[in-house]
């Protein structure tokens, strides 16, 4: 069914899955990468907006605009994701919320739907970006620190791009999670040996591929636990400790404006402290204080190794960092072709504005 001005489609998230078993969610990842690199993408800055629950827990809103010219057409829209910590207790996902899709032409509403489900495949579709572009040849073990929502997606949708992986390592504070954890994976993907690790370290150490998606602020993996060749993916960006950072072989992020822009994560905090470069190398007049003498320069974006702009690792042994904060295009174009699909195959409700 073709809607009217006058309507919307709204997607629920069987819906949104169901479409998404029609997109290539890594590839369309990839080229949105392209394309930022391309300077074919609007990404305004977000809104955040923090609070204490009446219980006392850590909740957040964030609302993140942003737009992607794809060479098949033009792709606006919003994504607003909430999160409570306190939700982990209440047998709740921490985070949910809704992407927003407008008509290019009018600017009037195109499709709304459940959020929670693009923005964790995007985040691991941009692990899986990094693994192919970042990672050591041959890679096949990998740590997985933190056992939520996140750590599944990242587990299934690596399994199924990186055809190597056999040994997947997980930890969480919470062994009891972490069991549960192992169990399910095992469960849906039996090829992999999934194994409990003691400890954060042992999770760590001889991975290839190290993925921490956690809810921490304070960061506790030092540059000596990264075997030779890991790449890390630093999902929730406050996983490393400053150290790892600045003596790694490769740093690579997504976008400079959003870090530098940010006052809460390592990088930006870094940044703030003249600890942290552009991948200009220049001081910019606005920004953080003088450089210190551990100053790191940021050697590339994502979307200029995906592109061949930048060649990457440069040898096997290098220890990469990849620091993608999460760009809001991301979501949009992920978004963009759920809603084709959708469109195609009449899936969800046509609601009247």
């Amino acid at each position: 069914m073709t809607t009217t001005m006058n309507e919307f489609r709204y997607l629920t998230r069987d819906d949104v899955v169901r479409a998404l078993s029609e997109v290539d969610a890594v590839a369309v990842v990839a080229e949105a990468l392209r394309l930022h690199t391309e300077r074919r993408v609007m990404l305004p800055e977000e809104a955040y907006l923090p609070w204490r629950s009446p219980g006392g827990a850590a909740n957040r809103c964030l609302a993140m605009p942003g737009a992607v010219e794809f060479d098949d057409g033009f792709a606006v829209g919003l994504k607003t994701i909430n999160a409570s910590l306190g939700n982990v207790d209440r047998g709740l996902p921490r985070s949910q919320g809704f992407t927003l899709l407008l008509d290019p032409e009018t600017a009037r509403p195109r499709a709304l739907m459940e959020a929670a489900h693009i923005s964790a495949l995007r985040t691991a579709a941009v692990t899986a970006v990094a693994a192919r572009a970042l990672g050591r040849p041959g890679a096949s073990t990998m740590g997985l620190i933190g056992c939520g929502t996140l750590a599944m997606t990242h587990l299934e949708l690596l399994a199924d791009t990186m055809p190597a992986l056999a040994e997947v390592r997980v930890f969480d504070i919470d062994p009891a999670r972490a069991e549960r954890f192992r169990e399910e994976a095992s469960a849906r993907r039996p090829r992999l040996a999934v194994s409990v690790a003691a400890s954060a370290r042992d999770c760590v150490v001889g991975s290839d591929l190290v993925v921490p998606v956690t809810t921490v602020t304070e960061g506790y993996i030092p540059r000596e636990w990264l075997s030779p060749g890991a790449l890390v993916s630093n999902v929730s960006l406050d996983d490393l400790l400053p150290d790892a950072v600045r003596h790694c072989d490769l740093l690579v992020i997504d976008d400079w404006d959003l870090v530098s822009g940010d006052n809460r994560r390592l990088l930006g905090r870094m940044y703030r402290a003249g600890e942290l470069l552009p991948p200009s190398g220049i001081v910019e007049a606005d920004g953080g204080g003088l450089p210190s003498a551990s100053v790191r320069k940021v050697d590339a974006t994502l979307g200029e190794v995906v592109s061949g702009d930048h060649p990457g690792r440069g040898a096997d042994t290098d220890v990469v960092v990849c620091n993608a904060f999460g760009m809001a295009i991301l979501d949009v174009a992920v978004a963009h072709r759920v809603a084709e699909v959708a469109e195609r195959a009449d899936l969800g409700q046509v609601l009247s504005l």
